[in-house]
């Protein structure tokens, strides 16, 4: 029992280097870079929080937020709303249903970078699928509106399927018999869609709902390779503009601030969102 006893521990190692050497380490490590001026080459200068306050009085990350608030609101609520009606429509007999569920979930495995270098070549202005199937000519990716449009609908092709898997179990969870006892009443969907299928799916959705905001105040890949942040910083995520910070200007100290308030900022959201969700249910 002993010997039994000390192999589960032997079995959980693994696991347990992995945490701290890819979670707790970097977490700590980027924390001791933020209170430093990191340059290489150079000896490291102890700010305290001064890369902190320098953050809320830099240009490029009021316009880094504002980029990211626009792309998740923007694009979360888009999936949200398409994925929910997918979800209602596959939830009813249709020929070749699963069939058809399986080709609606294969975006989720493509590779979001990848993604980004395909659809570059699909909204390009000259010479793009788009423009070659029906001849209209978009900025997709030289305008700053457009741009911006363009990464969230990326984006929404990526993640709504994510959102109607989701979703759909859940409708599927809903015992029939509520249907059948409401339909004494009423046969209207929007009826039954208000009083029965809305309040049973809420808990679902609002978990959809902190997970995508959670995944999408971090997004990187698509607006990495679609558009590089361009034009301009148009499409400049927070992500983008800490990586740019810690990488490509060598800021280290000031990138692992930008991190460290985005991370703040997900955390404070998603408790935000358990909190509704125990006001509501307990």
């Amino acid at each position: 029992m002993r010997r039994n006893s000390r192999l589960k521990y032997l079995f959980l190692l693994p696991a347990v280097f992995w945490v701290l050497g890819f979670t707790i380490y970097p977490l700590l490590y980027s924390l001791r870079l933020s209170l430093f001026r990191v340059n290489i080459g150079r000896p490291d200068i102890f700010l305290g929080f001064g890369n902190f306050a320098r953050a809320f009085t830099d240009a490029n990350v009021l316009n880094a937020a504002k980029v990211t608030l626009t792309f998740v609101a923007g694009g979360v609520a888009i999936e949200l709303v398409l994925g929910l009606l997918f979800a209602l429509l596959y939830n009813q007999k249709l020929p070749a249903r699963n069939a058809l569920r399986t080709i609606m979930t294969l975006p989720l495995f493509a590779t979001p970078v990848g993604i980004g270098y395909l659809f570059v070549t699909i909204f390009h202005e000259e010479g793009g699928l788009i423009k070659n199937l029906i001849g209209l000519k978009v900025p997709w990716l030289s305008d700053p509106n457009w741009a911006i449009v363009s990464v969230m609908l990326v984006d929404v092709w990526k993640w709504t399927p994510f959102v109607f898997v989701v979703l759909l179990a859940a409708l599927q969870s809903i015992p029939e018999e509520y249907y059948e006892a409401a339909r004494l009443e009423t046969t209207s969907f929007l009826e039954l869609f208000r009083y029965i299928t809305f309040p049973l799916l809420q808990p679902t959705i609002i978990l959809v709902i902190v997970l995508r905001v959670a995944e999408a105040f971090k997004v990187f890949d698509i607006p990495f390779s679609l558009t590089n942040g361009g034009p301009g910083t148009s499409t400049e995520t927070f992500t983008m503009l800490a990586y740019n910070t810690y990488r490509r200007f060598g800021d280290f100290g000031y990138g692992s601030a930008l991190a460290y308030l985005l991370l703040i900022v997900v955390l404070l959201v998603v408790l935000m969102f358990f909190r509704r969700i125990r006001q509501a249910y307990t």
